[in-house]
């Protein structure tokens, strides 16, 4: 038997808190907006090379910003990791560098780093953006192996269940626009969308 809802029981259900302690929430919204800026960062670091992650050469420790390693100017955010960042007894290794810094590899990563980290800080679009960074901290779990510190667990492994949590939560809508961003016609027909 199904149930049919009046137009009236969306609003109702837009308000409702899947959360309800607020403490919980506060601290959800907390951990979902230090991802949301921590994806923003990594897109403007490879973006222009500012000299954190990307921009450091590995031997002398110099630091040249804006420099050639910069996306903007020509430089790759995929060829790196994926090239000298797998392990040689990765299973995978042919594959990781096989795409390592390729067009269509560097423009999705940007994207992603990019889609992710807004819908992530603006607490909109929670559930792709959470599904996008949960695939990505996998491939990179997958890129990583063998783990160096644990058989299993690291911190790409712990991103990707935190991305699951925030997905489920929603976590956007607490210090974020979740709750308007819901409200939105194809949003309120399409829940993976919210």
């Amino acid at each position: 038997m199904s149930t049919v809802h009046h137009p009236s029981d969306v609003n109702v259900m837009l308000e409702q808190d899947v959360v309800t302690h607020s403490i919980a929430r506060r601290a959800l919204a907390a951990l979902r907006i230090g991802f949301g800026v921590t994806f923003l960062w990594a897109f403007f670091d490879k973006l222009l090379a500012l000299g954190y992650a990307t921009g450091v050469n590995p031997e002398t420790g110099a630091v040249d910003r804006f420099g050639p390693d910069a996306w903007i100017n020509g430089g790759s955010p995929t060829f790196g990791f994926l090239t000298f960042g797998v392990p040689a007894d990765n299973p995978f290794q042919s594959f990781f560098n096989d795409i390592a810094g390729d067009t269509w590899v560097n423009w999705l990563f940007m994207l992603a780093l990019l889609g992710i980290g807004l819908a992530l800080t603006l607490g909109t679009g929670i559930r792709i953006a959470a599904a996008s960074g949960a695939l990505l901290y996998l491939m990179m779990w997958v890129a990583s192996m063998p783990l160096e510190n644990n058989p299993v667990v690291d911190d790409h492994l712990l991103g990707a269940l935190s991305m699951v949590v925030l997905a489920t939560t929603l976590s956007g809508d607490t210090w974020g626009l979740g709750k308007q961003w819901a409200r939105i016609g194809p949003v309120r027909r399409h829940e993976v969308l919210r």
